[in-house]
């Protein structure tokens, strides 16, 4: 059984619901712009009876449940709002050890997700919590796995607090893809200085790994990782940088604006060195966890990794990629090409795609070299819905690959971002 030493709380869904409010910032934190959320906290202490635990042992009353090696608690949890949430466990780990969360493993399709990365518990006597912040979870009934490895590992309770509320796009630009000239209709040439523009941009917001297992924590609101300078902006990575051990941003058109057809241009400059992993894209304005992904569809534009890149001259390739419930990466089948380009670190390059109700092709510097056609298959041809757009610097995880320990910054360097339709 779990201890309480909560006020009496409504029940709800075997979680318990807790109108709270979120953690203050402190003056090491950044500070959103974004509307307060509502005030929900959700806390899961009963954990179910389901097959598969293994090692587990049940301590007296208000002790816990103690693993002895490698195990696994069930968890239903009910959330009632949509967004991005403040992941924490309290356990006790005298010999130290690992936990992670895997959220819908009882979903029909057998996709499940890791929404906390894997978190490791120093040995150290009494109980910790162990958090990540920004996990997105959507509405409604969760089945989560808490898996844990080590010896002797108590847990106590695990914790959702919500630290922003899911905000579809309010509006979605839909470009004409008939004729022969393109015309602007959407762009930011980062021409102010300070923090992007609020009005086309959000952030993302944390460090949870983001499917890939990315170490960095994605801040919000805050010059040293996110910034407009020289005409640019400038999305930096930085080591040990508020208590994380990389931080960056990811920018975001999502609440903001979203997308369907058109020409979509992100002219930049990539970072080299082992680790960095810098991205412009789209993603479904459906998305709002992990289960929708990648249904929603995910359509990649400018991707490259520092590992990739010749340090001494800066040669390297991108990718381009479409992602889609039929054809993506975790399938090891995602439909995608290579292009090798001179110089990606020095020179400004432009990376774009053409998209239409027909299907989308992929330029780099004018050079056609990629092709996603449509399917009459919903699960092939995601893109007749809108998409944002979204511009980041990751480090390591999947694709990035292990980071060159002597790297203490990287810089991702975008003139601009436009969208054109044809008329």
């Amino acid at each position: 059984m779990f201890r309480l030493s909560l006020p009496a709380p409504f029940t709800c869904g075997g979680a318990l619901l807790l109108l709270l409010s979120c953690n203050a910032p402190t003056a090491d934190t950044t500070v959103s712009e974004e509307p307060a959320p509502p005030m929900v906290q959700v806390e899961a202490e009963s954990y179910l009876d389901a097959n598969g635990q293994v090692a587990l042992q049940d301590l007296p009353e208000g002790e816990g449940v103690a693993s002895e090696g490698t195990a696994w608690l069930a968890y239903a949890v009910d959330l009632p709002v949509a967004g991005r949430y403040r992941c924490e466990i309290q356990l006790s780990a005298p010999e130290g050890g690992t936990a992670w969360l895997e959220d819908y493993y009882e979903n029909k399709d057998g996709r499940t997700y890791n929404i906390t990365g894997a978190l490791s518990a120093p040995a150290e006597p009494g109980f910790q919590v162990l958090s990540v912040d920004g996990s997105p979870l959507n509405r409604g009934a969760h089945p989560l796995k808490l898996h844990l490895e080590g010896k002797g590992l108590t847990v106590d309770w695990v914790r959702f607090t919500l630290m922003r509320e899911h905000q579809p796009s309010p509006q979605t630009l839909t470009q004409a893809t008939e004729g022969e000239e393109w015309s602007l209709v959407w762009a930011d040439e980062f021409d102010g200085q300070g923090l992007p523009d609020t009005s086309k941009w959000t952030f993302d917001l944390g460090n949870w790994g983001w499917g890939n297992n990315e170490p960095q924590y994605y801040t919000e609101y805050r010059t040293e990782n996110a910034r407009q300078e020289d005409g640019n902006l400038i999305i930096e990575a930085r080591k040990n940088d508020m208590d994380q051990p990389w931080t960056s941003a990811r920018l975001t058109t999502r609440g903001k604006t979203s997308f369907l057809y058109g020409k979509i241009e992100f002219r930049a400059k990539v970072p080299a060195g082992d680790g960095a992993w810098a991205a412009g894209w789209t993603l479904g304005d459906a998305y709002v966890d992990e289960l929708s992904w990648p249904y929603c569809g995910e359509i990649d534009i400018l991707e490259t990794t520092g590992k990739e890149i010749d340090d001494a001259t800066g040669e390297g390739i991108n990718h381009a990629s479409c992602h889609t419930a039929a054809y993506y990466f975790k399938k090891n089948n995602h439909i995608t090409a290579t292009l090798p380009v001179d110089d990606l670190v020095n020179e400004f390059h432009t990376y774009a795609i053409e998209w239409d109700s027909n299907g989308v092709r992929a330029f780099l510097d004018g050079e056609h070299y990629y092709t996603y056609d449509k399917t009459a298959d919903q699960l092939e041809w995601p893109f007749s819905q809108p998409q944002n757009l979204i511009i980041n610097l990751a480090m390591g995880g999947g694709m990035g690959g292990e980071i060159d320990p002597a790297l203490t910054s990287q810089q991702l360097i975008v003139d601009y971002v436009r969208v054109y339709e044809r008329h």
